[in-house]
């Protein structure tokens, strides 16, 4: 008999899924303390299983005391509070249940911005007041104005669907996404500062990423058409409030509907909150019965498919495979990954994808090494969970073509090679070999055109040089002025250039970057964290 424990409220559906096998005993236990790490540490020890929303926070301290535990399940799509690398070392699966809230979400920021064109929050404001201001809360129409999406992720393309039957114009700006993806959808793909300028609506579905803190700040809100109104139900660190406020202020924009917020709740002092031309809701886009009892019915599903026949679903550390095919996969499924996230951050754009395996890997299935490198590589485009079996439909919604090759006769001079190549890249490296040695030692072997050793692991900068004398002098010298400790520094040459891969104690930070690329002879530097 297995013990799961249900957390945070969730819907009674998953309780009653789960007591359905008759072989999971199930706890239920919504107290907010023992949510915290240091309580819910002391409950955790007999659990198979815990099932939680965003309220119970699964630290490594959690995760210590729970020596019988096997899957955690997450009633939705983030996992920022579960120490997921924790999880993994411990051999503990974590499921999420992407897709359960997304139609929700959506529909929020339809909402928002119908309420934002008619006054709606003001209007009831108003009258509760006793004043009849009709000529004042004069709206627009939303029918033939132009919706911008930026973000044409899975909500993205909902909010898509929705307005086009609003009858509106639909234009959106993923670098993630390809033109044939989008006209699939009816939606014309235009670049960022292009849909600034012509949007009268303009709505955020983008991750919490580098790229996107302040997406919207000073400088782009003055690229927005005047009278522009802007919907935000993404994330808060995406918009700078103070440039939002200002602008509302002159007159250059016309509304804001928020839904995020940097700092959640917000400081109540905060200015946007008082502006008349804001309306506001305290994070509400997944808020809906249906989307809970969605999420919750697929997490039971999954957690006792897992516990009762070992099939593994929606796991964000975890392949969908088994047991004993995963021991033998496994140094290559980490491999695999770290090739597909160190090719997505040198080259940051979407690329059709071409994987071929030879030799050693040409007996087992090799599609969990294809989703491995497709984790790696969109997890460098997200923040949002990207997991083994997502990755393939993540790729496609974004218009990438993957072809996957077994090579059974190659005569490579590597045993078990896997080969990844990025087609139409038209600066830095296109390819990327990879092989384990002796079964357990991960080695790159070729990175563009060049051939070389080096270990992925860790923070790496990635140089191409000109191969010439100095360049090796010049870059030690830099990174020791700055206390930056070399771990290993591998060079492969090809002509009258080379390539460096430097692994180091700590990542470096952007002015060390720019001090090298000022070198002599460098061409380009970049950095790559794999874990």
């Amino acid at each position: 008999m297995y013990k799961v424990m249900i957390r945070d409220g969730m819907a009674p559906v998953a309780k009653e899924i789960l007591e359905a096998t008759g072989q999971i005993e199930v706890v239920v236990d919504n107290d907010k303390e023992r949510g915290k790490p240091e309580k819910l540490a002391e409950i955790v020890g007999d659990l198979h299983g815990l099932a939680v929303r965003s309220g119970s926070k699964i630290t490594d301290k959690v995760l210590d005391r729970a020596d019988n535990l096997k899957v955690i399940g997450r009633a939705g799509i983030g996992v920022d509070n579960i120490d997921v690398a924790a999880a993994t070392h411990r051999g503990v699966v974590v499921m999420n249940a992407p897709g359960g809230n997304t139609v929700t979400t959506a529909e929020h920021a339809v909402s928002m911005m119908l309420a934002l064109a008619r006054n709606i929050p003001q209007a009831t404001a108003s009258l509760r007041q006793g004043r009849w201001e009709k000529k004042q809360l004069s709206g627009v129409e939303i029918s033939g104005k132009t919706l911008g999406i930026i973000g044409l992720g899975h909500i993205g393309r909902v909010v898509a669907d929705r307005g086009r039957g609003l009858k509106m114009k639909l234009i959106a700006a993923d670098p993630y996404v390809s033109k044939e993806a989008a006209a699939g959808l009816e939606v014309e793909l235009v670049s960022l500062e292009e849909l600034l300028g012509r949007a009268d609506f303009v709505t955020l579905h983008v991750p919490r990423l580098k790229e996107t803190m302040n997406l919207i700040d000073a400088e782009t809100i003055q690229q927005m058409k005047p009278g522009a109104r802007l919907i935000n139900c993404s994330r808060g660190e995406v918009v700078d409030l103070g440039a939002l406020y200002d602008a509302l202020e002159s007159g250059h924009l016309a509304g804001a509907a928020l839904d995020v917020f940097p700092s959640e709740p917000p400081d109540a002092d905060l200015p946007i909150l008082s502006h008349p031309k804001v309306i506001l809701t305290p994070h509400l886009g997944a808020s809906t019965g249906e989307a809970q009892s969605k999420v919750a019915e697929m997490i039971a599903h999954q957690i006792a498919a897992y516990l009762l026949d070992g099939v593994i679903t929606n796991a964000v550390n975890f392949p969908s495979v088994s047991m004993e095919v995963m021991e033998r996969l496994r140094p290559h499924l980490n491999l695999a990954e770290k090739m597909g996230s160190l090719m997505g951050q040198l080259v940051r754009n979407v690329h059709d994808v071409a994987i071929t395996y030879a030799r050693d890997l040409a007996e087992f299935d090799t599609r969990p090494l294809t989703h491995a490198v497709l984790k790696g590589l969109l997890g460098a485009y997200t923040d949002a969970p990207v997991n083994y079996v997502s990755a393939p439909a993540i790729a496609r919604d974004k218009g990438i073509h993957v072809k996957e090759t077994v090579n059974h006769k190659g005569q490579d001079d590597f045993p078990g090679v896997i080969k990844v190549q990025l087609e139409g890249v038209e600066e830095g490296p296109d390819q990327i070999w990879a092989s384990v040695f002796e079964g357990k030692y991960p080695r790159i072997v070729r990175l563009g055109k060049i051939y070389m050793d080096a270990i992925p692991e860790g923070s790496m900068i990635v140089i191409q040089n000109v191969d010439r004398p100095g360049v090796i002098g010049n870059v030690g010298t830099v990174l020791g002025r700055h206390q930056i400790n070399i771990g290993r520094f591998q060079l492969g040459r090809r002509g009258d250039r080379a390539l460096c891969m430097v692994n180091i104690d700590g990542p470096a930070d952007e002015a060390v970057l720019e001090e090298i690329r000022q070198l002599p002879n460098i061409l380009t530097a970049q950095q790559v964290h794999l874990k």
